[in-house]
C-alpha cells in the first residue's frame, strides 16, 4: 500500500519504525517516530532458550503487540548478517553461550535463516534486519574520520564507520585477542562475573588499545548493558554512550548514509 504521492509507508518521510535489540540476554523494542525520538517506553524480556529462528520471530512478535502502530521494522542482531540473512547467532547456538544449549540443530536452523524476511512477513511490515553494533553505532557516531563502535553485553558487539558510512562487518570478536581467548571469551559478560570488575575493566581498556593499534579509530565510542559499569576517567578518544542506542538507532537503517543497500 503507497501514500498519495505513491511512496511506499515504509520509506514516506515521517515513516514510525518499530526498533528491535535482539540480544543474548534480554530482547528490547520500541517504536520511533519520524525523528528518531521514542514514542513509548522501551518494552522487554528476558531472552529464552532454547531460542530457534522459529521461535525468535514468535517471541519477537509477541514482545511488540503493546507498541501500536509502525510503518516499518528494524532489528539489531548479535551476530553476522548479511542481506537480512543470519550467517552467525553466537548466542544461540553455542553451548558455551547464554542458553547453554547443545548446537548442532540450532546450527543448521540459523544457518543464512531469512531473518528479515520472516520477521517482515509475520508482521506484515517491511523490515531491515542488520548487527546490532552497526545499529547501534548508526545513533551514537559523529560521522568525522573513522569510528570504532564496541558494545559490552553478553559478548563483544564491534561496528566500524568510515566519514558516518558504514563499513563491511567484520566480527573482532572472534579474533584471538590474549591467551588463546577471542574478545568475546575475555571482555564478555560471562568473563565479567568469572573475573571480577577490576580485572574485567583492565581488559576492556586493553581490547580497547589493541583495536586502537589495529584500526587507527579517530574515535571509540562504548555501548552495550556493561559500558556503564566502567569507572574512573577513560582515554580522550573513547566515550560511554547510553543502552537506548541500539533502539534508537533503529531509524538510521532506512538511511543509505549509514546503511547496506535497501532490501
Amino acid at each position: 500500500m503507497s501514500d498519495p504521492a505513491g511512496q511506499p509507508p515504509g520509506l514516506r518521510p515521517g515513516a514510525v519504525t518499530l526498533a528491535i535489540d535482539v540480544g543474548g540476554t534480554g530482547l528490547k523494542a520500541s517504536v520511533l517516530d519520524g525523528g528518531g525520538a521514542m514514542e513509548h517506553s522501551r518494552v522487554r524480556i528476558d531472552t529464552p532458550y532454547p531460542l530457534p529462528p522459529d521461535k525468535m520471530v514468535t517471541v519477537l512478535s509477541d514482545l511488540v503487540k503493546p507498541l501500536g502502530h509502525f510503518d516499518r521494522i528494524s532489528v539489531g542482531f548479535p551476530g553476522m548478517v548479511r542481506d537480512g540473512r543470519i550467517l552467525s547467532a553466537p548466542h544461540f547456538v553455542s553451548p558455551d553461550g547464554p542458553g547453554g544449549v547443545p548446537s548442532d540443530d540450532l546450527t543448521k536452523a540459523w544457518s543464512r535463516f531469512d531473518l528479515q524476511g520472516a520477521l517482515g512477513a509475520t508482521l506484515d511490515r517491511p523490515c531491515k534486519v542488520a548487527n546490532d553494533a552497526d545499529v547501534q553505532g548508526a545513533a551514537v557516531i559523529r560521522g568525522e574520520g573513522l569510528e570504532l563502535v564496541l558494545t559490552l553485553g553478553t559478548g563483544l558487539g564491534t561496528a566500524l564507520f568510515n566519514h558516518g558510512l558504514l563499513v563491511p562487518h567484520l566480527e573482532f570478536a572472534h579474533h584471538p585477542f590474549r591467551k588463546d581467548l577471542s574478545y568475546n571469551e575475555v571482555v564478555g559478560d560471562a568473563a565479567r562475573k568469572r573475573s571480577g570488575h577490576k580485572k574485567w575493566q583492565k581488559r576492556v581498556l586493553e581490547a580497547v588499545d589493541t583495536l586502537r593499534a589495529l584500526c587507527f579509530f579517530d574515535h571509540c565510542f562504548l555501548g552495550g548493558g556493561n559500558a556503564a559499569r566502567l569507572e574512573g576517567d577513560l582515554p580522550e578518544d573513547v566515550t560511554v554512550v547510553s543502552n537506548d542506542a541500539g533502539i534508537l538507532g533503529g531509524i538510521k537503517l532506512w538511511e543509505r548514509t549509514v546503511s547496506h543497500p535497501p532490501a
